[in-house]
């Protein structure tokens, strides 16, 4: 047998707790409880009374607060050419390119050559129809010098007879005086005197006259020749028109036809850029562009530059709900920039200071800027405010919070418009 160490174990008397100081524990317990019951019992009260439970997790918040203000709209923008003439077929015919997309052209180089014989034989005949109004207006002119010599030689004709037929009437007056001439010899000259007087006074009416009727018959011939000189200079101008010449300096953009194609008047043959002066455009939504105004300043950025911009045309329709606007580099083209780029576009609508704003989210979109909750002690209670203008990234808030307050940031779509709701953890 084993000894064990019994022998060694020395009973103690249990201690033995005053009832008094027992009962003076419970009244403190009690009292600490009472306590912290009646400093919950309003936040425990306001968490029952709560419509719905959601947790923080699923919430984005933020801090209503006073700053300043800028009111912007942001956008991708595509830089386009501002000069970017299309080259069409002034006559229908078959096309000779002289170029290739993407080659470098000078102003007034020819890029392309239209082959029209039916337009060219045209100009033939009217060239030639040009010199026979020509002949006629140069005979016209002659007849006319002619027609006024003859005039000229009967008035002088009609003059001298009427000069000798004076003189007849004095010989016969004076011989009849002296018995030598009857009386009827003296009226036949005087009668022969007053025809040749009459023939006088009509040759001179008729030299007169004659000038202005041999104008209008040389004016005739000639309004017919112009008229037919501007026809065959139209013509010219159309058969010039057959060698295309670029417009502007820049860079072939694409080619719209085949090599030797035959194109009806009027059809698109090529672009040409005009790469010293680009411009980005851009869309923006509707609610937006309402406020975009031409000579607005922009901020271009890309590339890992930026560049100042103005805003110079704004359109005037909305498709699919946006509207397109034109920014023009300031301070001239920056170099290195290709057509269809793109670049972010940031244009200044207002810029205010000491302006009380949150953060935009898409709360403004779901309580469409008349409600936001207010979240205090992880209850978010619906509050009824107003708010002002918005930005890209802050909305101004004119009445219903006060700085230092916190909102759901995101879509509270979720509350189904609860007027309060729980936030868990």
């Amino acid at each position: 047998m084993f000894r064990d160490t019994s022998a060694q174990d020395i009973p103690l008397a249990s201690a033995q707790i005053p009832r008094r100081r027992r009962r003076a524990a419970w009244i403190a317990a009690a009292l600490v409880a009472l306590g912290l019951i009646a400093l919950g019992a309003p936040r425990i009260a306001r968490l029952f009374s709560a419509q719905a439970s959601v947790s923080a997790a699923r919430l984005s918040f933020a801090m209503v607060e006073r700053g300043d203000f800028t009111r912007d709209i942001a956008a991708e923008g595509k830089v386009i050419a501002a000069v970017s003439p299309t080259l069409y077929a002034a006559s229908a015919g078959t096309v000779t390119l002289k170029v290739h997309a993407g080659d470098q052209v000078q102003r007034d180089q020819v890029v392309a050559s239209i082959d029209s014989p039916d337009l060219s034989s045209k100009l033939a005949q009217e060239k030639a129809a040009l010199g026979s109004f020509e002949v006629d207006y140069q005979r016209a002119q002659l007849d006319a010098r002619r027609q006024q010599m003859t005039v000229q030689e009967n008035f002088d004709r009609a003059q001298v007879d009427q000069q000798t037929a004076a003189r007849e009437v004095q010989r016969s007056d004076k011989a009849y005086q002296e018995g030598a001439y009857s009386e009827l010899s003296l009226l036949r000259a005087k009668d022969a005197l007053e025809k040749a007087n009459f023939d006088l006074e009509h040759m001179r009416k008729e030299l007169q006259l004659e000038p202005e009727q041999l104008r209008f018959d040389v004016q005739s011939k000639l309004l017919a020749r112009d008229h037919e000189q501007l026809l065959v200079a139209d013509l010219q101008r159309q058969v010039d028109g057959l060698s295309l010449r670029s417009p502007v300096t820049g860079q072939i953009g694409q080619l719209l036809i085949a090599e030797r194609a035959s194109v009806a008047r009027d059809a698109p043959l090529l672009t040409v850029i005009d790469l010293s002066a680009l411009e980005l455009e851009m869309k923006v939504p509707e609610s937006l562009a309402r406020d975009l105004a031409v000579g607005m300043p922009a901020q271009i950025s890309g590339a890992e530059h930026e560049w100042d911009g103005t805003v110079s045309a704004v359109s005037p329709e909305v498709v699919t709900g946006e509207v397109a606007a034109r920014v023009r580099f300031a301070g001239g083209t920056p170099e290195g920039l290709r057509q269809n780029q793109r670049l972010l576009v940031r244009v200044v609508l207002d810029q205010r200071k000491d302006v009380l704003m949150v953060a935009r989210g898409s709360w403004l979109d779901t309580e469409g800027g008349h409600f936001a909750y207010v979240v205090n002690d992880g209850l978010a209670q619906r509050r009824a405010i107003r708010a002002g203008a918005s930005s890209l990234s802050t909305v101004e808030i004119l009445e219903g919070l006060q700085p230092g307050e916190r909102i759901v940031a995101s879509g509270t779509d979720i509350f189904n418009s609860a007027p309060s709701v729980m936030i868990s953890r």
